[in-house]
C-alpha cells in the first residue's frame, strides 16, 4: 500500500535512505531535512512489516517543475515493482498539481527511462534546484545523471 508519509515514518525513511547512500545508490539526506520535507514523501508499507519497505518524494521547485527524489526500496522487497508503483504514484500526484515537467538526478538512469524520462544536460534545469546541491558532499563534482519527463 502506498500512502503519504506520516511523522512516525521519518526514522524508517532515514534508515532506508542511509542504507542506499552507503551503497552509493543515492545521496544521503540529513534527518532534519526529512522532517522539513515530510509532506513530499510517500511510503510503501507492507501490512506485515513494522517498518516501511519503500519511499519516494515529490519536491516542487518552481511554477512548472518538480523533482522526484529519494526513491528507495528495502532489499527484501526488491523486484516486486514497488519502486515502479511509487514512481507512478508520484507522477500522478505531479499531474494533479498541474506540474508540466518532472526531473530527477539519479545514478540509475535506465530505471527512469522506463517511465519516459530522458537524459538532459544539468544546465537545462532551473538555478533554484542548485540550492540543495551547495550542501551536497559531492558539490561541485556531481556524478548523478539529470533526467526530465514532460507531462
Amino acid at each position: 500500500m502506498i500512502r503519504k508519509a506520516k511523522i512516525k515514518d521519518i526514522q524508517s525513511i532515514y534508515k532506508l535512505l542511509m542504507d542506499f547512500s552507503k551503497k552509493e545508490l543515492l545521496l544521503p539526506r540529513p534527518l532534519n531535512e526529512l522532517y522539513d520535507h515530510l509532506r513530499d514523501f510517500v511510503v510503501f508499507k507492507d501490512e506485515k512489516e513494522e517498518n516501511i519497505a519503500g519511499c519516494g518524494a515529490l519536491q516542487f521547485c518552481w511554477e512548472d517543475i518538480a523533482e522526484i527524489r529519494s526513491i528507495a526500496v528495502s532489499q527484501q522487497f526488491q523486484n516486486k515493482k514497488i519502486a515502479s508503483n511509487i514512481i507512478d504514484f508520484l507522477i500522478a500526484e505531479a499531474k494533479g498539481f498541474g506540474i508540466n515537467n518532472l526531473f530527477t538526478l539519479t545514478y540509475i538512469p535506465d530505471f527512469f527511462k522506463k517511465f519516459g524520462f530522458k537524459i538532459i544536460d544539468r544546465s537545462k534545469l532551473p538555478l533554484k534546484i542548485w540550492s540543495d546541491c551547495i550542501h551536497c558532499i559531492k558539490f561541485p563534482d556531481c556524478d548523478e545523471t539529470a533526467m526530465l519527463l514532460k507531462l
